[in-house]
């Protein structure tokens, strides 16, 4: 699928109420087009399956669902290939839904955690976005025992940031390694560093 082909099965997937819907809770920059995620997913496995992914990737996307497809298409890639697209796609994520959509698409991170905390140490001193994107990867693949230091160190790097979707990605971390591990996890919440 070429991205002439990827741009009219788009819009043929339009759905005005669903964009109507989904305006309620996405704040981006993007335009919304109101195509729903599984059928972006879908978009994604078919660019992929036809080979064109490195022609779609070359495109800048002009709407939300575009970005959100890139990213699943990033995501999909093998692990390599996926770290070198990296740096330019995360700047495109302006919106909770891309970013989470992304982070929990990245099935070969699990194989290379070790390596993978290279970007994510990258990815977290930046915008917001960039900050929610390397915690929503490590709730996503990394809330496991051997790595439960290293998600404490990275929540106590970013704890006194102010951002609204920082703030929600750090409490959902905390919650998904207290919901594994209470007893580890306690230590965090009595510390007294994490914003209230």
């Amino acid at each position: 699928m070429n991205y002439s082909d990827f741009q009219l099965r788009l819009t043929a997937l339009v759905d005005d109420d669903f964009r109507n819907f989904v305006k309620k809770g996405i704040i981006t920059d993007y335009p919304l087009l109101g195509v729903r995620i599984p059928h972006l997913r879908k978009l994604a496995k078919e660019i992929i399956k036809s080979g064109e992914a490195t022609d779609f990737l070359k495109h800048d996307p002009k709407s939300f669902e575009e970005v959100t497809t890139q990213g699943i298409v990033i995501a999909s890639l093998p692990y390599e290939q996926m770290k070198t697209y990296l740096p330019d796609f995360v700047p495109k994520i302006d919106n909770w839904c891309t970013c989470d959509i992304f982070c929990n698409s990245l099935k070969s991170v699990k194989k290379h955690r070790a390596d993978f905390l290279d970007q994510i140490d990258e990815l977290l001193p930046g915008p917001e976005f960039s900050t929610r994107t390397a915690l929503v990867c490590l709730l996503s693949h990394y809330v496991v025992p051997d790595y439960l230091a290293v998600i404490y160190d990275r929540i106590a790097r970013v704890a006194n940031r102010e951002e609204y979707y920082v703030k929600m990605a750090i409490a959902w971390l905390v919650a998904e390694c207290f919901i594994k591990f209470p007893d580890e996890t306690w230590g965090i919440l009595e510390s007294g560093f994490l914003p209230k």
